[in-house]
């Protein structure tokens, strides 16, 4: 039996998420970087090697469209180097957008897997600051 509580809850929680990652996206936009979804995703095999495919899309129900872009991390962000060292150059990060900063144990290990694998030069993990409305980014260190 589903609990009706609960569903509105979820519905609740879902859509808290999906308007933190518009802020998130809108203040990366803000500080000049290039900001995309992220349509791929980490497999790991039984070995515990790690492989980067398109991510799945995942189906809501019927008569609604199917969710696109649901890699791992949310975003990729890319902007032009401006050290004179590294001019013609593009940096390139990952953000995952978290409401309390805490990623899952699968999680992490995606992330030291991408860093490892010279997938992104850093990641970082977005989450919601003290004061309302501060969105806080913290790397993500192996």
């Amino acid at each position: 039996m589903v609990n009706e509580k609960n569903v509105k809850q979820g519905a609740k929680n879902r859509k808290s998420g999906a308007y933190f990652e518009l802020r998130v996206k809108k203040d990366m936009v803000g500080k000049g970087w290039i900001v995309s979804k992220f349509p791929n995703q980490v497999e790991f095999d039984e070995e515990g090697g790690g492989k980067l495919m398109s991510a799945k899309h995942k189906w809501r129900g019927r008569g609604l469209p199917m969710v696109i872009g649901t890699g791992f991390p949310d975003f990729i962000c890319w902007k032009k180097c401006t050290d004179w060292d590294k001019l013609g150059y593009y940096e390139v990060i990952g953000v995952e957008a978290k409401s309390n900063g805490k990623l899952s144990a699968e999680e992490k290990e995606k992330c030291k897997w991408l860093l490892e694998n010279d997938v992104f030069s850093k990641i970082l993990i977005a989450f919601k600051g003290e004061k309302r409305g501060e969105i806080v980014y913290d790397e993500f260190i192996i």
